[in-house]
């Protein structure tokens, strides 16, 4: 199903490592907006999506997303490479190095490890993509508070190209939305079925009744 090309999707070539970077772009591999969560996320919800349109786009992102948390890996990995037990004491890296030396482990730059409920799966078609549209944002926006800290020009360049990217999914996916909207009817979607809007406003004034 998948081609795997042996170069990354963007250079990574980070000469000065930092330990202190590596604690907070870690995030973006593990954390709760990072990478991990978004590949994950789209190449589950694509099994349940009614649309071959929306299945390929579920199917193309996910699998870009692992390309980039190969490369956020890459950065992480050039950031801790070769340090000395000085550095790693004075940086702060000793309690993520007690734990994994300097082995790239999925957790958020709180220290908190790679969970499943990071992400969603609903079934639902409008559901999902909204949770996907809100998922490119927060990592969006986390990537514009790692270019907050960060001042090395050969670790911003790399994150600005992955910043981008989410740009360019959540483009896709509000296009992903429309397409949606257009194909689905009374019979599948909520917006377009009164009798479900009058079951719910039901159901609603009988739960305030009994309050």
């Amino acid at each position: 199903m998948f081609q795997y090309e042996k170069k990354l999707q963007y250079p990574v070539k980070i000469k000065n490592p930092n330990p202190r970077y590596a604690q907070i772009i870690i995030s973006q591999y593990g954390g709760p907006d990072g990478e991990l969560g978004a590949s994950l996320r789209y190449l589950s919800q694509r099994y349940s999506m009614p649309f071959a349109e929306l299945k390929g786009l579920l199917t193309d992102i996910g699998t870009e997303e692992l390309g980039h948390l190969e490369m956020i890996g890459a950065i992480v990995y050039q950031l801790t490479r070769n340090l000395t037990i000085d550095e790693i004491k004075k940086s702060g890296f000793d309690t993520y190095f007690v734990d994994h030396t300097t082995g790239v482990y999925p957790l958020a730059a709180s220290g908190m490890p790679f969970t499943a409920t990071y992400l969603q799966s609903k079934g639902d078609v409008i559901t999902d993509l909204h949770e996907d549209l809100a998922a490119e944002q927060k990592a969006r926006t986390t990537y514009d508070n790692i270019l907050r800290l960060v001042d090395d020009p050969d670790v911003r360049d790399p994150i600005k190209f992955l910043r981008e990217r989410e740009i360019v999914h959540y483009q896709r996916f509000g296009e992903g939305l429309q397409i949606a909207t257009d194909k689905l009817d009374s019979k599948n979607f909520y917006a377009f079925n009164p009798s479900f809007d009058k079951h719910c406003m039901k159901n609603m004034n009988n739960n305030r009744k009994n309050r």
